[in-house]
């Protein structure tokens, strides 16, 4: 398992304290009496839209490579040809990855792949492949 990116650690650190200094700043509101609430499920995070990196996409992209940059290769399953990813939207290859990732795609090879890279690489590898033709 890779350690986390730089930035992210940051966030995690720097978030709480930041929140911390907006509540100690913020002028006292008298409390006003409480609502009942209604009952319902608690949001869902909203999802974080990440940038990717080209030049980190490109790095991570050689495992890709072996088996998507062949021209004809065809793996251990027959019928099975591998897809050309090269210029595919971001969308779809994020989207894809995450699949993978998730159990909601099944092929072995992928969903191990997909397993080793974090959010950020998913976005960076799919920023990347975008601009290959």
């Amino acid at each position: 398992m890779r350690p986390q990116p730089l930035a992210a650690c940051l966030l995690a650190v720097l978030l709480p304290l930041g929140a911390a200094a907006q509540a100690a700043t913020a002028p006292a509101v008298p409390a006003a009496p409480a609502a009942p609430a209604p009952a319902s499920a608690p949001a869902a995070p909203a999802p974080v839209a990440l940038t990717g990196n080209v030049d980190n996409g490109r790095v991570l992209a050689y495992t890709c490579q072996g088996c998507h940059g062949i021209t004809g290769y065809k793996n251990a399953y027959p019928s099975y040809r591998v897809p050309k990813i090269g210029g595919q939207t971001q969308q779809y290859l994020s989207q894809a990855l995450s699949e993978y990732r998730q159990g909601k795609r099944r092929h072995p090879t992928m969903q191990a792949q997909s397993m080793s890279f974090s959010e950020q690489e998913i976005a960076d590898l799919a920023v990347y492949l975008s601009t290959v033709k």
